[in-house]
């Protein structure tokens, strides 16, 4: 009705369909819409079904219109809704980790399958972030003792937060620079998600890229420099015949798989995602020629 007045008191129905206008640019904005109230008010999406005619209190109206600015501006729905869906679990994230990735789960499946295969039992788990990796194989293989390094405290903190949100008690948080944060001993298994994009790749300015941390995805000149510290690095951290899986980009095999062989690892082979990409390289450690 063209005479039809704004409602006094914005509804839930109402501030979903103004959010959704907002975010219209976006691929998803009505789930956006409708996650992020859901989340300001403390309710489920099925509450906003059911009660679409519900008024909201200015505080959580004036919080909303926020977040949806926000939305609007590119900032990660997982950053404004303070969580992110990894493996079978949710995990606090925040601007100071990166978001998981779906991809990140082949990392996960690949030192599952190592460490039933080889009766592994000590594993680390490099630039940790989160804590995504070391979480999901530390809850699906609870007698697993796991450390977790990252070079910045913030990460730590959420990572610490989250394996306690998880029950998940014994992982040893560690700060510093990839293997060098470790304590002076032998790991059956060394995994990392590290940064692994090129320094000029445009992909780092992406809208949704451009708000997580620089840290956690440049990766030098090459993208490569982060992986050779590691790999490196894993060689005096690792038992003889323990094994080491680094997650990487889809195009960046060859030269891992070099590296692999010049620090001493064997048996190396490459994992592919479900898009078909070689994803996960991973070799075992014999010794260096």
């Amino acid at each position: 009705m063209l005479n039809q007045k704004r409602p006094r008191s914005p509804t839930i129905g109402f501030l979903v369909e103004e959010a959704e206008r907002k975010l219209a640019a976006s691929g998803s904005a009505r789930l956006d819409a409708e996650l992020l109230l859901a989340r300001v008010i403390g309710a489920s999406r099925a509450h906003l079904y059911a009660y679409p005619e519900r008024p909201l209190p200015v505080r959580a109206i004036i919080r909303y219109r926020r977040v949806i600015d926000e939305r609007a501006r590119g900032v990660p729905l997982a950053y404004l809704a303070g969580s992110h869906g990894f493996w079978s679990f949710e995990i606090t994230v925040n601007p100071n980790t990166l978001i998981p990735r779906p991809e990140t789960e082949h990392l996960v499946e690949t030192a599952l399958a190592l460490i039933h295969t080889h009766g592994l039992r000590t594993v680390a788990d490099l630039g940790t972030g989160s804590g995504a990796v070391a979480l999901a194989l530390k809850r699906e293989v609870p007698a697993l003792e796991v450390f977790a390094t990252d070079i910045s405290p913030q990460a730590l903190v959420v990572a610490r937060r989250n394996a306690n949100a998880l029950g998940l008690s014994g992982i040893q948080l560690l700060r510093g620079d990839w293997c060098r944060a470790l304590p002076e001993r032998r790991f059956d298994l060394i995994v990392s998600n590290p940064p692994y994009v090129a320094s000029d790749d445009p992909r780092l300015r992406t809208d949704q890229i451009r708000f997580e941390p620089l840290i956690a995805l440049d990766g030098g000149r090459d993208g490569l420099e982060a992986i050779q510290s590691i790999i490196a690095g894993a060689r005096e951290r690792l038992r003889p015949g323990g094994w080491l899986a680094i997650e990487h980009g889809a195009d960046q095999r060859k030269p891992i798989e070099t590296l692999f062989g010049a620090h001493g690892f064997r048996s190396v082979a490459c994992v592919r995602d479900y898009a078909g990409h070689e994803r996960v390289c991973l070799g075992r450690f014999v010794a260096a020629d």
